[in-house]
C-alpha cells in the first residue's frame, strides 16, 4: 500500500530526528503549550493511533478523504485540542528514557500490522469511521508538520521524504477548501495578505 510506504518514511524521518535531539534539550519550548518531550509524545502519537484504531473496524464510511478528517478536526470543540493537549505531555512521559528506541519500536509493530493490509478497509476514529489508506494519510499530515516543528524547535533538519511532503500539501490545501478557507490558503501561498513565504 503506497500510503502505508508513505507515512512510515515520514515515522522514521522523525525518529531519525528524534535521535539527534541533545539530552539538555528535551524541556526546550517546542509548541504552544508543549515543550520539546511532549511535542515529541504527541507525534509518537501518529503512529500509535493507528494501531489502536486498527482493532475497530467498522462497515460505513463517515469521512470521504484524508481532508475531510483534517477539516472535521479543525471544526470540532476547543476542549478537544485541549484534551490532545494534556495527552501529548503523556505521551512525552511515557516515552521513558529512550524516546528513539521506543518509537522505533512502535514503527516496527504498525509496519508489520499494515503489511498486506486493505487500504478500503474502514475503521474508527474520534471523527467518524475512515478508510485506513485515507487514515494514514492524516497522520502522514501530523508526522510533516510536527517533524517540522521539532526540526525548528531543536535547531536540527528535518530531510522528511518529498512524497510525504507533497501529500501533506495536497492534503492541507483540500481541507482548506472544505472549510471555506481556500482561497485564503492560495493568498498565504502567493505572498499575499501579509505572508512572508516565497516560492523561491
Amino acid at each position: 500500500m503506497e500510503t502505508a510506504e508513505t507515512m512510515l518514511q515520514a515515522a522514521e524521518a522523525f525518529v531519525a530526528l528524534v535521535s539527534e535531539i541533545p539530552q539538555d534539550s528535551w524541556d526546550l519550548p517546542a509548541l504552544g503549550v508543549w515543550n520539546v518531550r511532549a511535542l515529541v509524545g504527541h507525534t509518537a502519537r501518529a503512529v500509535t493511533t493507528v494501531l489502536d484504531y486498527l482493532g475497530d473496524v467498522r462497515d460505513v464510511v463517515d469521512l470521504e478523504s484524508a481532508a475531510h478528517y483534517l477539516a472535521a478536526g479543525y471544526r470540532t470543540d476547543r476542549s478537544i485540542h485541549e484534551a490532545v493537549a494534556q495527552r501529548g505531555v503523556e505521551a512525552g512521559k511515557e516515552l521513558g528514557d529512550e524516546p528513539g528506541e521506543v518509537i522505533e519500536m512502535m514503527i516496527e509493530r504498525l509496519r508489520v500490522a499494515v503489511a498486506g493490509t486493505d487500504g478500503d478497509l474502514v475503521i474508527g476514529t474520534r471523527f467518524g469511521a475512515i478508510r485506513l489508506g485515507d487514515y494514514l494519510e492524516t497522520r502522514t499530515v501530523e508526522l510533516v508538520v510536527h517533524t517540522s516543528d521539532l526540526a525548528l524547535a531543536v535547531g536540527r533538519e528535518p530531510h522528511l521524504p518529498e512524497a510525504a511532503v507533497q501529500r501533506t500539501l495536497h492534503v492541507i490545501s483540500d481541507a482548506a477548501v472544505l472549510n471555506g478557507r481556500g482561497l485564503a490558503a492560495v493568498r498565504q501561498l502567493s505572498a499575499r495578505d501579509g505572508s512572508a513565504f516565497v516560492l523561491v
